[in-house]
C-alpha cells in the first residue's frame, strides 16, 4: 500500500493535540487535588482519552508530572522575563524594588495553578521521589536566580560588587517572603499580593541599604 503523507501529518497533529489536552487537564487537576489524588482514571474521565494515551506520551504518571512541571516552569519564567523587561533606571531603591515586586506579583496571580502545584509537591511525600525532587529544585533555583537579579538591579547604582553582595545575602529572604504571601493569598483570596509585596519591598531595601553601608565600612555583609 502506498504511503499517504497526509495521514501521517494528521496523526501527528492529533497526537500533539491529545498531548496538550492531557497536560492542560493534568495541570488543573494536580493543582486542585494534588499529584497523588489525580489518578489516571480521573484524568481519562476529564479528557475522554484512554490511559494508554498517557503512557504513549509520558510513559508513566511520574513522567506526566515532570512534563506538567517542565511546561509550567518554562511558561512561568518566560512570563516573568517579559514582565521584567525595561526596568526603571532611575528612582530610589524603594521605587525600583517596588516596580519589580509589583510585576512579579502580577505573574504570580496570573499563574496560580503552577505555583499551587509546586507548593503542594514541596509539602507532599512525592517530594522524596528523585524526578519530583529534581523538578522542585529546578523551580527553586530559577526563582532564587530571578530574585537575585531583581535585587542586584535595584542596588546597581552602588556598584557591581556591593549590588551582588546585597543580592546574594537577601535573595533567599525575598523568595521566602513571596512564598508566604502566596500561601496567605490561597488561604484568604480576598487578600491580594499588593500589600505584602509593598512591605517586602520596604524590608528588602532597608536590609539592603544596611548591608551596603556595612560593606562600604569594610565589614562583612552580615553582622555577627
Amino acid at each position: 500500500m502506498e504511503h499517504d503523507p497526509r495521514r501521517s501529518t494528521g496523526g501527528n497533529r492529533r497526537g500533539r493535540r491529545s498531548r496538550e489536552e492531557i497536560l492542560e487537564v493534568a495541570s488543573r487537576l494536580m493543582a486542585e487535588r494534588g499529584y497523588a489524588a489525580t489518578s489516571l482514571s480521573v484524568l481519562g474521565a476529564e479528557t475522554g482519552l484512554p490511559k494508554s494515551a498517557v503512557y504513549h506520551h509520558f510513559h508513566s504518571k511520574a513522567g506526566l508530572l515532570t512534563a506538567v512541571m517542565e511546561r509550567g516552569l518554562h511558561d512561568f519564567f518566560h512570563a516573568m522575563r517579559e514582565a521584567h523587561a525595561n526596568p526603571p533606571s532611575g528612582g530610589t531603591h524603594r521605587e525600583r524594588m517596588a516596580w519589580y515586586l509589583e510585576r512579579t506579583g502580577e505573574v504570580f496571580t496570573a499563574r496560580q495553578e503552577f505555583l499551587r502545584l509546586h507548593m503542594i509537591l514541596i509539602l507532599s511525600a512525592e517530594a522524596e521521589e528523585v524526578e519530583v525532587a529534581d523538578t522542585i529544585t529546578k523551580v527553586r533555583d530559577e526563582g532564587r536566580l530571578l530574585m537575585n537579579t531583581m535585587i542586584r538591579s535595584t542596588f546597581s547604582d552602588l556598584g557591581d560588587e556591593i549590588a551582588a553582595a546585597v543580592a546574594d545575602e537577601l535573595d533567599h529572604f525575598g523568595i521566602a517572603g513571596f512564598d508566604g504571601a502566596f500561601i496567605a493569598m490561597q488561604a484568604d483570596p480576598s487578600r491580594a499580593l499588593g500589600g505584602p509585596n509593598a512591605h517586602l519591598a520596604e524590608a528588602l531595601v532597608l536590609l539592603g541599604e544596611r548591608i551596603a553601608a556595612r560593606l562600604r565600612d569594610g565589614g562583612d555583609p552580615v553582622s555577627p
